[in-house]
């Protein structure tokens, strides 16, 4: 095979994070492929030109993307220039349906083949747009396990990869050596806060997920509270939105991020990758999430499925607590972690459900497996012009 020159396209953290990952086995298995595309930090560390900072993207919900239209539209201006002008063999997209979708119609039009990993949540939210990416994705490769037949039945040319975070999610650090190098009693208890990664999402969860501690934290001396700062977030982002007048003592760290998570006894999260990462782990959890009022009432209306966790809907049963809207107290959020720290019966029965969890989720290896479809796409096309 020539030289090739791929781009790939992610919006968000998470899609970063697959991005690199993806760009990392394509480089091991053809070191002289050329990669660029919208991503973050993750990919630009693998080598990835970075056309379009994927951080000025990262936003959640229908009503919250209206605010950031500046943004999405310069992103589109600037890679569709690239396609033209700069025509790769290539275009992969990662997850990010609405824009990418969009980018993908005018790929179509230069004739640029077309590989769709990590499936869009389209089961999700309205099965009608399976037919746009039909019509627009050369091939698609997904990371969950009932992905694979939704779009078999509808058409499409797909393969289960198995889920990429399997071969990045591990901890370096025994958890007794992360507590020792933050300061952290060994025999404290120890409750993780993971809010999410997105200014939004501390707006709306960190002020309840800090209520629930106090909560949870009164009339006991056990208890830690960790909070990882995210990339692109600072200390002050936290402090505007509860941590600067909360009376608990909460850990904010920077680094270790799964060795944060494994070290914790349970963990409140926003639903999300985050879920599946700590089921790797083996932490249990509950997941609690908030969103503008808007957001909720069309989602609402538009969602089809019966969980919003992705560790409960790869269980297709609730292994874990889910608290929406509303539902997400603080009450409700001390009631709900309280068991998952001093009831070993509880405790227990979770965990085994976060094994099967990660059963379900195939062997490791997913990165390399889409690219070795990535090439094989490309071979194709080299084949036939």
């Amino acid at each position: 095979m020539s030289k090739s020159r791929i781009m790939i396209v992610a919006g968000e953290a998470s899609g970063d994070l697959h991005g690199a990952n993806l760009a990392k086995a394509l480089q091991r298995l053809s070191p002289e492929v050329s990669i660029c595309g919208m991503g973050g930090t993750a990919m630009a560390a693998e080598g990835v030109e970075i056309l379009y900072d994927a951080a000025r993207m990262a936003v959640v919900g229908i009503i919250e993307v209206l605010s950031h239209f500046s943004d999405i539209r310069a992103a589109r201006r600037t890679l569709l220039a690239e396609l033209r002008d700069n025509r790769p063999d290539l275009l992969i997209l990662i997850d990010y349906p609405g824009f990418n979708l969009m980018l993908a119609a005018q790929a179509k039009k230069l004739s640029i083949p077309i590989f769709y990993y990590i499936s869009p949540q389209v089961w999700a939210w309205h099965a009608s747009r399976v037919k746009k990416i039909q019509r627009l994705v050369d091939r698609m490769a997904v990371i969950l396990p009932f992905e694979e037949e939704f779009y078999r039945q509808r058409g499409m040319v797909v393969d289960f990869v198995g889920h990429p975070l399997l071969d990045s999610v591990r901890n370096r650090l025994s958890r007794a050596e992360f507590l020792a190098r933050h300061n952290i009693a060994e025999n404290s208890t120890v409750v993780g806060l993971l809010p999410g990664s997105r200014k939004k999402e501390i707006a709306n969860l960190l002020p309840v997920y800090l209520a629930a501690g106090e909560r949870l934290a009164a009339g006991r001396d056990d208890l830690v509270f960790l909070l990882p700062l995210a990339p692109g977030l600072s200390r002050a982002d936290l402090d505007a939105h509860g941590l600067g007048d909360c009376k608990l003592q909460v850990k904010v760290i920077e680094s270790d991020r799964y060795d944060l998570m494994a070290a914790c006894n349970a963990v409140i999260a926003a639903s999300g990758t985050v879920t599946l990462e700590l089921a790797i782990l083996n932490v249990p959890m509950v997941v609690a999430y908030r969103t503008s009022p808007l957001t909720c009432w069309l989602a609402r209306k538009l969602v089809e499925v019966k969980y919003v966790s992705l560790v409960n809907l790869v269980a297709d049963r609730q292994v874990v607590p889910e608290l929406l809207q509303e539902e997400a107290s603080a009450k409700n959020l001390a009631e709900q972690i309280a068991p998952l720290l001093y009831a070993p019966k509880v405790i227990e029965t979770m965990r085994q459900g976060l094994v099967e969890v990660c059963e379900r989720l195939g062997g490791p290896g997913a990165s390399a497996r889409a690219a070795e479809i990535a090439l094989e796409i490309i071979a194709q096309q080299q084949s036939r012009d």
